[in-house]
């Protein structure tokens, strides 16, 4: 069954791809969301299967064939289902579908409609591959698949010179990471002698779960292999130093931004560092260095956000931030809790993201929150869907966004897994930034919705177009149908992993559910406890539930509510009196970091290689190289060409000469 999971889109990508210009726009889409549909069906139906097995052994793998044999290198193209997995095909296929939907009204009368789809499908099939990866090898086909697809997707709109200089900036900026994680899989094979996560005790990690625990400060054989494939999740997760082609990438369709950037393909570096949690537990070294750049990333991101204009360039930073929350729980130990926000998020970020392709269509194509304002009475349906994203993202009580953020500024507060101190200075870094995602998230519905209709004027003074309506209006049922459904996800999304310590508060005494499940599919971050299924025991060093009373527990997720109450007040009171506020400009150019790329990197290799490997390497060396023996030749050419004068007593003459000297040479050997 799992094959067809991905298979699924594959089929509907190759149909649109090959037939879909003669299909018709409504066969098309239909294709489209059937297949994806599908998936979600079997996804939905092999999750079931999963949860009928034993504890402790919920693992389904399906072997199909043996891919590359090479010595004793092996790889076969095989699926895993797992907790893990299983967790991430139901979010992959869920909200994929409902964003296929979404797209079928949203690129209504696009005359790339069914390359779109196929694109599309295609994507799904190899983010659904990369997830079901039983291997390493595997696992990096899904990701360059999703890397293609991706750069195929920001550069839709190929007419348009920024959404094929996006294209090219997410592509290249993805092969610097990917260049780690190929070193990482290297490092991988040549220490353990496989790729294979597991096989019957011998697997890749099964192996690294009985390895010894690094000293902190040493670069050893685990540190080595986590760093390296951390290199390529910070391309594909868009952190620290690799983030910058994510905004960017903001040029492509507003699906593509909710599906690709939002909900899965960036969430790809996260599911890649649980699924070799292994490694990353036995080297604190490597998680000080993840938690830290996941922070910074988290509260640079948060503050570029404050400052941007772009409604989709505000989500695209707050999608960079909340990943840095992500690799932050990461690098804390807490791999439960990533996973819970990277469930959280697919659900109130791609809320977010098709609310603001609502928002840009009900507005005619303009993103610019400063010539918005008031739409709440125009677009009630998309106004009352994306408040649910906006107050989830916030952390408003209750919301899945509160539980999943919660609890990864919990378990950064009390984690052991760090040296004493840097866990409660990460949790204050985060802290703020969950208060800074409540303020620009508010300044963004603040713009957007409330306060004057700041649009009319910019209509009157394009009152000439005959295409621009002077009124926003709300989107199609299939636009807003799965806003509803994402809004509805967003509210209830977060209560399958409710901690103990708040379920208690109600006199419900139960245990987090979404922990217990995944738990068995991630390296262990207690110590002292030989760590369940997926790594047969791999001790790590943070404390998840031990250690402290619930009401310290209650205690910051009281001051967390807090953070997140007095960003939404302050937000809300600030924006709504200056919605025109100026940011400082360093926020507003966001740091300069790209000018600094430029100046530091691409105009140096831009420059190198016109006016040196070109004009002198290129031209000088090697084409003045060539040319000289052809100049060389010519001239030998022009000599012999002599011999060649068509009288035939000279060709008789020639002919004597080599008789003589050929009878010559062999008279005097004889001689001799």
């Amino acid at each position: 069954m799992l094959k067809w999971i991905t298979l699924a889109p594959l089929i509907g990508a190759i149909i649109n791809g090959l037939f879909g210009k003669r299909l018709g726009e409504k066969v098309v889409g239909l294709i489209a969301c059937a297949s994806v549909g599908l998936s979600a069906i079997l996804a939905l139906l092999s999750f079931t299967d999963l949860l009928a097995l034993t504890e402790g052994a919920k693992r389904i793998h399906e072997p199909f064939f043996t891919w590359l044999k090479v010595g004793n290198f092996q790889a076969d193209f095989a699926y895993l289902l797992d907790p893990l997995s299983g967790i991430y095909i139901l979010f992959v296929t869920g909200v994929g579908l409902l964003i296929h939907i979404y797209a079928t009204a949203y690129m209504h009368g696009d005359p790339g409609y069914h390359r779109f789809f196929s694109y599309l499908n295609l994507f799904m099939f190899m983010m659904l591959t990369l997830v079901l990866a039983d291997n390493l090898l595997l696992l990096f086909v899904g990701w360059e698949g999703v890397g293609l697809c991706s750069y195929l997707l920001i550069g839709y709109y190929f007419r348009r010179q920024e959404a094929n200089d996006a294209a090219k900036k997410a592509f290249i900026v993805n092969r610097i990471g990917d260049f780690g994680y190929m070193i990482g899989i290297f490092a991988a094979f040549y220490y353990f002698g496989t790729i294979t996560f597991f096989s019957q005790g011998t697997g890749l990690l099964e192996q690294a779960a009985n390895r010894p625990l690094e000293t902190f400060g040493t670069f050893g054989v685990m540190t080595a292999i986590a760093l390296l494939l951390f290199v390529g999740a910070t391309g594909k997760s868009a952190q620290i130093p690799l983030y910058v082609w994510l905004p960017d990438a903001m040029a492509g369709p507003t699906p593509v931004s909710a599906l690709i950037h939002a909900a899965t393909m960036v969430t790809a570096g996260v599911y890649l560092m649980a699924r070799c949690s292994p490694f990353v537990v036995k080297s604190p070294t490597a998680m000080l260095i993840i938690a830290v750049i996941g922070a910074a990333t988290a509260i640079v991101a948060a503050t570029i956000g404050l400052a941007q204009n772009d409604i989709k360039k505000i989500l695209a930073y707050s999608t960079v931030s909340q990943l840095g929350y992500m690799f932050l729980a990461v690098g804390v130990g807490a791999f439960v809790a990533g996973i819970f926000h990277v469930m959280t998020h697919a659900f109130f970020k791609a809320l977010l993201f098709l609310g603001s392709g609502s928002v840009i269509h009900g507005m005619h194509e303009e993103q610019d929150i400063r010539k918005m304002g008031g739409l709440r009475k125009y677009m009630r349906i998309t106004y009352a869907t994306m408040t649910v994203g906006w107050l989830a993202i916030s952390g408003f009580p209750l919301l899945s966004g509160f539980f999943s953020k919660d609890e990864i500024l919990w378990r950064t507060w009390s984690t052991e897994a760090l040296p004493p101190g840097w866990g409660q200075l990460l949790w204050f870094v985060a802290a703020v930034t969950a208060a800074l995602t409540a303020i620009y998230m508010t300044r963004l519905m603040a713009l957007t919705f409330w306060g004057s209709e700041r649009f009319k004027q910019n209509h009157h003074a394009q009152a000439h177009d005959a295409h621009h309506h002077a009124t926003p209006h709300e989107s199609p049922l299939l636009m807003t149908l799965p806003l509803v459904l994402l809004a509805v996800l967003s509210i209830i999304g977060g209560y399958v992993g409710v901690p103990p310590a708040l379920s208690s508060m109600v006199g419900v005494h139960s245990e987090n559910k979404f922990e217990h499940f995944l738990e068995p599919s991630v390296a262990t971050d207690k110590p002292g406890e030989a760590g369940a299924d997926q790594a047969s025991g791999a001790h790590g060093a943070a404390t998840q539930e031990g250690g402290h009373d619930f009401w310290t527990e209650r205690l910051f997720t009281f001051l967390s509510v807090l953070l997140g109450a007095a960003g939404l007040i302050f937000g809300g009171w600030y924006f709504n009196r200056n919605p025109l506020w100026k940011p400082p400009p360093v926020l507003e150019n966001k740091y300069y970091v790209d000018e600094f790329y430029d100046n530091a990197v691409v105009n140096p290799i831009e420059q190198t290689s016109r006016h040196v490997l070109w004009k002198v390497v290129d031209v000088k060396f090697i084409d003045g190289f060539v040319n000289w023996i052809a100049q060389k030749i010519a001239g030998l050419a022009d000599i012999l060409r002599y011999t060649q004068n068509g009288f035939t007593r000279n060709y008789a003459a020639v002919i004597l000469i080599g008789a003589i000297v050929i009878i010559g040479y062999f008279g005097f050997m004889a001689m001799r």
